[in-house]
């Protein structure tokens, strides 16, 4: 069969081909990582009790399904534009496209800015220089800004290091942690109830969010070699390799710290490794951590930049920011003007709300690529990648995002729905003052 090879217009060379199925399988795992399994563990052990790895196991199904369509949708259609292309490909509507498009890059830029944070605070802990953290957190943007802009085999070989990094810690507090496994009950609950229905639910419904980053690797599916294969296998073999790890960190880490200490510990695997390993010293775990967040910053402006470019390729933005280098085929116009909209995050402070808000931004939109599969298996013509799902796979992940996300908004704090709906309120502005210009709607 052969594979859907979407190219760039000739007058543009096209993104530098360099990734390989090892390259985005430690891309998409590097993007789950992240920071939040370390501070998530905790929060779930308060829900779940010591059954936390139950609600690991139920979370990873439920991602499974969205995870799954896009592995399906990169082999289809490997495009840079990712979900915005897709979702105009599917729909057709111009202005839902600009609200996809936008929000995910909303979410991937306000995650780097807060990262971009996270690292000058840790840089200082290390290394405690008296600079301010706004000039530490711009330095390191400043570094990552150039690592994306020299190439997207420079990006992968960063985040195969940071991944390394992330997942040599994990694996650390597994080893420390093993010889206590079998000291408690691992189905024991904070409930009198024990484990039903509701409570797993409402554990998973937290722990979904710890998958969240697999969705990153369909920007750069037009950077894969063999997108049909080499996009399949990276998502699906690192959502399976994250599933595994955070069962077994859940395992070790309420064997070893009681589960309602572990819940009220401000960073619970460093309290379980003070348990397990008190000789480790609290700069390994700090560095350990930089390597995490680091690694978040990096994948999400090179999701960005990559969904700007595919966005205005498309017509959907201004059509500079489609201009890729001759030499390092990178997308550097779009690399150039996401880093004004990250010094204007920084100049702005503190956006943890923002980045809240735009998680539920996130579900919306996987939301609509499930649907957007499920539309575009039915419709005669479509090409097929080298992966397929049956309907109901695309058809159960949008049911599954849209009660995740009514689940949000129903149960959290009401600012993050209210900046979600001020961030699509800016989007639409956007939109009538920047209105999309000769739109691909099926290429």
């Amino acid at each position: 069969m052969s594979e859907p090879e979407e190219r760039a217009p000739s007058s543009q060379p096209e993104l530098h081909r360099s990734i390989g199925p090892f390259q985005l399988f430690a891309y998409t795992l590097g993007g789950m990582l992240g920071a939040g399994i370390y501070g998530l563990v905790g929060r779930a052990a308060g829900e779940l009790g010591n059954a936390v790895w139950l609600g690991f196991a139920v979370a990873m199904v439920a991602a499974l399904l969205t995870g799954l369509s896009y592995a399906s949708l990169g082999s289809r259609y490997p495009r840079a534009g990712g979900a915005a292309y897709i979702t105009q490909r599917a729909y057709g509507m111009q202005l839902l496209t600009w609200l996809v498009g936008l929000a995910v890059m909303a979410s991937g830029l306000t995650s780097v800015a807060t990262q971009s944070r996270v690292v000058a605070l840790n840089l200082l802990v290390l290394f405690p220089i008296g600079a301010p953290p706004f000039l530490v957190a711009l330095g390191f943007l400043l570094v990552v800004t150039g690592v994306v802009l020299r190439g997207i085999r420079e990006s992968m070989a960063f985040n195969i290091v940071c991944t390394a990094v992330e997942f040599s810690g994990l694996a650390f507090v597994i080893l420390v942690g093993i010889p206590f496994w079998g000291s408690v009950d691992l189905l024991e609950t904070p409930s009198s109830e024990g484990i039903s229905a509701s409570l797993l639910l409402s554990g998973a419904i937290l722990t979904f969010f710890s998958f969240i980053g697999f969705e990153d690797s369909l920007n750069v599916a037009e950077e894969c070699h063999h997108p049909a294969r080499t996009v399949p296998i990276g998502i699906v073999t690192a959502m399976l390799a994250a599933t595994l790890l955070y069962m077994a960190i859940a395992v070790t880490a309420v064997s070893v710290v009681p589960f309602r200490e572990l819940a009220q510990a401000p960073s619970p695997l460093a309290a379980v490794t003070a348990v397990a390993a008190p000789w480790f010293p609290l700069w390994g775990y700090v560095a350990i951590t930089l390597f995490a967040v680091a690694n978040t910053a990096l994948l999400n402006y090179v999701t960005a930049s990559r969904l700007a470019y595919g966005m205005a390729r498309d017509g959907f933005l201004p059509e500079v920011l489609a201009r890729v280098h001759p030499g390092r085929r990178t997308p550097h116009i779009s690399i150039q003007v996401l880093l004004v909209v990250l010094v204007a995050l920084l100049l702005a402070g503190d956006i943890s709300q923002l980045a809240a808000a735009t998680v539920l931004l996130l579900l919306t939109v996987f939301t609509l690529v499930n649907g957007a599969l499920f539309i575009l298996q039915r419709r005669p013509g479509e090409p097929h990648g080298g992966f397929e799902v049956p309907s109901f796979v695309p058809a159960a992940g949008a049911v599954v995002c849209l009660i995740l996300l009514v689940n949000r908004v129903m149960t959290g704090d009401w600012h993050a729905p209210a900046l979600a709906g001020a961030i699509l309120a800016a989007i639409l502005v956007l939109y009538v003052v920047m209105p999309p210009r000769n739109i691909i709607h099926r290429a």
